[in-house]
């Protein structure tokens, strides 16, 4: 492990970590305990202090109330963040727990938990403090499910969520640096043995690692993997969005990008101009209209790659004037192909079985 793995991040370094939120009026920073969020916060405290003016700072510790010493540590994140003169929340995520799928659930409940403590405080942003070693398992994680390229693209530095911006400053920052400057400030950190557990994938990917490192899969070289990954997927969105204002040109409607706010009844595509074109710009075009206009997405890749294919079989077929050579339904969504035109738009709502 190179030695800058191992040295204490400096308050100028935070500067550069943190300064693309300067100009924000509040940000909520993700505090559960641990090294890493502790860290994060720490250094954002002693980063707001240099500047003259900065974003107010709320740190939200979100207790899922699945171990018991959950409170307890909740209460050490609040005492050290009014140390740090920090003001402190903890929400808790209460109701039924799932029996299965807790890590997915739990990390869905908290986002949803801190995107609302967001809103309500007047933040645009909540800070996580996710590190390289975190998108290396995410990367090993997706690629063992067999995601395609933008699930391989692992976590970006920024994303969007209900209406509150989700951003990662620590993605080019190994665990080992921060834990180094928690142990210079002589503070201390919750440890969460459920990180260990290898009941839970992500322990298990973590070991899968540290076997990778001794012929060079280390965390490094795969979230330089992960960056390559997003670099070539951001490439590929905007041949969508050529390929989809190529389509808009030789049909009545076309699926806009994702980040458009456009209001779509159905997406309607000239059948030989999309068979025209390669696989990849294909399925990211199903996939944009699909979980645009369908009610229950996000549309699987996997679905999305078999519906592709019948499409692909059903466009081999002579064209009826007034049957579909193609019906079908996916996450919510109502894809036909009727003469020369492959059309999506909203599914019917299902029929509830009659008791």
């Amino acid at each position: 492990m190179p030695e800058d793995d191992k040295s204490p991040i400096s308050v100028r370094q935070a500067k550069g970590l943190f300064a693309d939120w300067k100009g924000a009026p509040a940000l909520v920073l993700a505090v559960s305990g641990g090294p890493d969020s502790i860290a994060l916060m720490w250094l954002m405290a002693r980063w707001r202090e240099a500047l003259s003016r900065g974003p107010r700072l709320l740190a939200v510790t979100i207790d899922h109330g699945l171990r018991a010493e959950s409170a307890r540590e909740a209460r050490d994140v609040k005492r050290l963040a009014g140390a740090l003169g920090v003001p402190h929340r903890t929400v808790r995520w209460t109701g039924a727990k799932p029996k299965s799928g807790v890590p997915a659930a739990a990390r869905a409940a908290r986002y949803r938990l801190l995107a609302t403590v967001a809103r309500q405080s007047g933040a645009s942003h909540v800070l996580t403090a996710h590190t390289r070693d975190d998108q290396a398992e995410t990367l090993l994680m997706r690629l063992v499910r067999g995601s395609g390229i933008t699930g391989l693209a692992a976590m970006a530095r920024q994303t969007e969520l209900e209406g509150v911006l989700i951003a990662r400053p620590f993605l080019d920052i190994s665990k080992s640096q921060l834990i180094a400057t928690l142990e210079r400030a002589k503070i201390g950190f919750a440890d969460d043995p459920t990180n260990r557990d290898i009941h839970f994938t992500r322990p298990r990917i973590r070991n899968v690692i540290h076997g990778l490192a001794a012929e060079g899969g280390d965390a490094r070289n795969l979230a330089r993997l992960a960056s390559r990954l997003a670099r070539a997927n951001a490439a590929i969105e905007i041949l969508v969005d050529g390929a989809a204002r190529y389509l808009a040109l030789r049909g009545r409607a076309a699926v806009s990008s994702p980040a458009s706010g456009a209001m779509l009844r159905n997406a309607t595509f000239d059948a030989a101009a999309f068979a025209a074109l390669p696989e990849e710009i294909r399925l990211r075009l199903l996939l944009r209209a699909i979980d645009r206009l369908g009610h229950e997405g996000p549309a699987e890749l996997g679905k999305v790659e078999a519906l592709l294919a019948a499409l692909d079989g059903a466009l081999q077929k002579p064209a009826a004037k007034h049957s579909p050579r193609l019906k079908q339904t996916l996450a919510g969504a109502l894809i036909s192909l009727v003469g020369d035109r492959i059309v999506i738009a909203p599914a019917p709502p299902r029929r509830r079985p009659v008791s």
